[in-house]
Order: C-alpha cells, then sequence, then structure tokens
C-alpha cells in the first residue's frame, strides 16, 4: 500500500486484542450499536452513535504523548475490534477530544499490526476515487464517498517521534475517513445530496436511539 515509516503498537499487544480479550473497563449497554457486535467480549469503551454532539465537535491535538494517550489508543483498538466490520476508530466517536486515531484494514490477518497515528494531518492528495463508506458510529448506513486515491499523512508515533505515510487503496480512505471525525465531519456530510435524502429516516431513527440511551443511562 505504499506505506513509509510506519510505528505500530506492540505485536504482542495487538494479538491479545485481536483475540478479543477485553481492556479495563466495561462498556455501557447500546442497543443501536447491538447489529454490529460479533464478539462475545464487552469493549472499554463506549461508541458514540450519531446524534451524539461530541461527534461533530473538533478534537484538541496532543501536546505530548503520556501513559493515558497510550492506554487509549489500546483501549480504542479492543474497541473497534468487538465490531466484525471495525477497521478505524477516532478518538472523537468514544467522547474524547483527542486527535488520535486507531487502523487494522488487515485485522483478520492476526499477524498484522494495527496503526496509531497522533496528531495525523493529511499534506496532500492525488487522484479521485469512490467507494462504499461505513462507519461505527451510523450502525447500519452506507454510502458512496468520492476521496483521493493516495494521500501523504504526518502525525507522530506513540513514543512521540514524527512518522509521514504514503498512503494508498484503503489504507488512504481510512485514514481520510478517521481524520475528518477528529474534524467533526461524518461520510454522510460527503455523499451525493440525494442519496443523504434518502438516509434521512435512519437518521432520524439513530439520532431517537441516541436520545433515549442519554436519557436512561447519562451522558457517558
Amino acid at each position: 500500500m505504499g506505506i513509509q515509516c510506519l510505528i505500530y503498537l506492540d505485536p504482542l499487544s495487538s494479538a491479545v486484542i485481536k483475540s478479543g480479550a477485553p481492556f479495563n473497563s466495561i462498556m455501557a449497554e447500546n442497543p443501536a450499536q447491538n447489529p454490529s457486535t460479533d464478539s462475545l467480549f464487552e469493549a472499554p469503551l463506549r461508541i458514540r452513535i450519531y446524534g451524539e454532539p461530541v461527534l461533530r465537535q473538533t478534537a484538541v491535538p496532543i501536546s505530548e504523548v503520556t501513559d493515558e494517550d497510550r492506554q487509549l489508543a489500546g483501549d480504542m483498538l479492543a474497541t473497534m475490534y468487538t465490531r466484525s466490520n471495525g477497521i478505524g476508530l477516532a478518538a472523537t466517536q468514544v467522547g474524547i477530544l483527542k486527535r488520535l486515531i486507531v487502523i487494522d484494514v488487515n485485522r483478520q490477518d492476526l499477524d498484522s499490526k494495527p496503526l496509531v497515528l497522533i496528531n495525523p494531518e493529511i499534506q496532500d492528495g492525488s487522484g479521485d476515487t469512490t467507494m462504499e463508506e461505513r462507519c461505527l458510529s451510523l450502525p447500519d448506513i452506507t454510502g458512496e464517498v468520492t476521496r483521493p486515491e493516495s494521500v501523504t499523512v504526518t502525525a507522530l508515533d506513540l513514543d512521540g517521534e514524527p512518522l509521514r505515510i504514503q498512503a494508498t487503496a484503503m489504507l488512504s480512505r481510512v485514514i481520510q475517513h478517521e481524520v475528518d471525525h477528529l474534524n467533526g465531519i461524518l461520510f454522510i456530510d460527503l455523499v451525493h445530496p440525494l442519496s443523504r435524502k434518502s438516509l434521512q429516516r435512519k437518521l432520524r431513527r439513530l439520532q431517537r436511539q441516541s436520545r433515549q440511551f442519554k436519557s436512561e443511562n447519562g451522558p457517558h
């Protein structure tokens, strides 16, 4: 995929997470997420769904990478792996306004290593490609989105060291999708207006479920 200078989590940690082993805390039950949950293990973090305000907020850069940030990355990966279709997750999707994303486009390969990017910035892109996208924060909703085929991305790794990545194909798309999340942008904002209009009923249903969950369980 044209990846350069990638720094990943420890391979042993990755294997433990992919096996479905739970991390620290227990996820509050959210009925809107059940259809996408195949794992027998509960996630350490609750994925926010459409209608929750944090998804429209802009994340704040991480000034210094700490153990807390490394723990967050691990918890995010563990959460992502409990969803059968999860290959990327942004901190805003778990209610944390930090510029941190985790990605594993080869998650079915237990030997592959997930990617953690802190303060990712897309420097440039080239070529256009259109593909159907999904999102863990928008369960059961899909839409075609046109994005650059390849991008150059700068970020920090878990040690605070700078990275520069040339990403293409699926990795490029997932990075762009997750960086959008950090800026309060959802993929439904990028679909054709007619397609978005056809999704309104499903979106209103998610908003109702979000409000119901918040009223029954509080904001966390």
